[in-house]
């Protein structure tokens, strides 16, 4: 096993909540009284481009909800979608340790939409620990496709060997596996603890 020099995480679900996964999009459908089932089709029609940065969160908004008339407003909303995302404590406690052991080069792999992303980076201080974002909406390329994947060991120069990318959906392990990488299936922090000092990760 190579020594690791690089380490990619995933972010919503390892060290934040999901940024708009189902779970808030059912509150959403609860607090705003909306139509489920209408409200799903026009998310799954529209998600992977604004995923991928190929809309902006307005025409999203537009195509899913304000194509009519609403008892409440764009602004409201979006405040309602930025509130969901919480911060996963134990976990970034390790991410921390990892950053201020200054012994590897830190990056993001997250899938995330551009306005929820810089978001998310601002009120969660994730620059504190990430040299490098590769998230979705900047390099135009989801997880769990391949060019993502690519793009960050080609754009970092790191030898898909001595990385170790860390996600919390098994799917999303299979490509760098293949790449080269060693992986990391994340369950919960201890298990993460346990696993990284399998990996010789100093935590």
């Amino acid at each position: 096993m190579a020594d690791i020099t690089t380490m990619f995480w995933d972010i919503g679900g390892v060290i934040l909540t999901n940024g708009w996964g189902r779970s808030s999009r059912l509150e959403a459908a609860k607090v705003f009284n909306l139509d489920w089932e209408e409200f799903v089709d026009r998310h799954d029609l529209c998600f992977p481009a604004l995923d991928a940065g190929l809309i902006t969160l307005d025409a999203y908004l537009d195509r899913t909800l304000f194509y009519r008339p609403r008892p409440f407003t764009r602004e409201e909303f979006t405040a309602f979608m930025f509130a969901q995302s919480r911060e996963f404590p134990e976990t970034r406690a390790i991410l921390d340790e990892v950053t201020q052991s200054k012994k590897y080069f830190i990056g993001s792999i997250n899938n995330e939409p551009l306005e929820l992303n810089q978001y998310r980076i601002d009120v969660f201080d994730l620059r504190r620990n990430f040299d490098v974002f590769f998230s979705s909406c900047y390099v135009r390329s989801r997880k769990p496709e391949e060019t993502i994947f690519r793009i960050a060991l080609e754009v970092s120069q790191r030898p898909p060997e001595k990385c170790i990318f860390i996600d919390d959906r098994a799917l999303n392990l299979e490509v760098p596996r293949r790449l080269g990488m060693q992986v990391i299936h994340y369950k919960d922090a201890h298990d993460l603890r346990s696993e990284l000092r399998k990996h010789r990760v100093e935590v």
